[in-house]
């Protein structure tokens, strides 16, 4: 099926539709809720149903959000010699309908982040196979089955038991489970991640397990008012990164950096973040 054209128009209902055009054939909905027809529009080729008046101003919000975040991380990018596009916007989708992800996705986003197994398999169901799903929440091992079957990167590895489940469950499936290693880079209590004095011994373990991938380092920082005193976090985080380098360790290429969220992903940004990890900035604020 190849889509020819397609336009918005507004029913005698007063709701605006998509019509589409699918070779000589042109279908249009009178109403987008009753119709035995849906509306239809485009991205990357993969053609997703449309909606009434509330799920346009929707896409049109959240693609202005991409628009001006993606805009801002190209001018950080810029200010410090980097290419922009080796920074890639994470929308991190806890608690988001699927209609606020689909949104997201297209106006560009790639990466989809959420913190709960259960949560992410029942949205990822639901949505095109065109992006790449993280796990960005704490990671019990219990869950470690579900994990490898539903997300394709771990962003939150912080101990060597979680690390052979998964290296176990990607044998079990003769593939390599992509991971990074979540670092608890202000030493909080309150958080997950392992501590820096820890992480090279976890990598060394790491890298006697054949089915396991580290990609890079992720953090949360402390929470600051004013996102310039996260920078010290970031910078920390990149210094370690490229002292680990030095290990060779087999298994292991720290080639990602995922640090920054709304308040401080320019920063993030400046001081080397290669995924930065979107919420209310992208779909405003959460709505639970």
């Amino acid at each position: 099926m190849r889509l020819i054209a397609f336009g918005i128009l507004k029913t005698n209902d007063g709701c605006r539709c998509i019509w589409h055009s699918i070779g000589n054939h042109k279908e249009v909905t009178n109403s987008p809720l009753t119709a035995p027809f849906h509306p239809y529009f485009v991205r990357r080729g993969v053609i997703y149903k449309g909606g009434c008046d509330k799920h346009f101003h929707l896409m049109a919000d959240v693609a202005a959000n991409y628009r001006e975040i993606d805009e801002q991380i190209r001018r950080a990018a810029l200010s410090k010699g980097r290419d922009p596009r080796d920074v890639k916007i994470l929308a991190a989708a806890k608690a988001q309908d699927i209609k606020s992800i689909e949104a997201a996705i297209i106006a560009g986003v790639l990466l989809i982040g959420e913190n709960y197994v259960q949560e992410a398999s029942l949205k990822r169901k639901s949505l095109p196979d065109n992006v790449e799903w993280h796990m960005i929440g704490h990671l019990q091992r219990n869950k470690a089955k579900a994990a490898v079957e539903i997300f394709d990167v771990i962003e939150s590895l912080d101990n060597a038991e979680l690390a052979r489940e998964l290296d176990k469950e990607g044998r079990k499936r003769d593939v390599r489970v992509r991971a990074l290693i979540e670092i608890n880079i202000g030493g909080e209590d309150t958080k997950s991640g392992i501590a820096k004095p820890k992480v090279a011994e976890l990598l060394r373990t790491i890298g006697e397990l054949d089915h396991l991938s580290i990609e890079g380092l992720m953090t949360v920082p402390p929470f600051c008012e004013n996102s310039e005193e996260t920078r010290p976090y970031f910078r920390d985080l990149r210094r370690l990164r490229d002292e680990l380098h030095s290990l060779k360790l087999p298994n292991v290429d720290l080639r990602e950096l995922s640090m920054g969220m709304t308040h401080d992903y320019l920063v993030a940004v400046e001081e080397g973040a290669t995924i930065v990890r979107i919420g209310t900035a992208l779909f405003g604020p959460r709505r639970t």
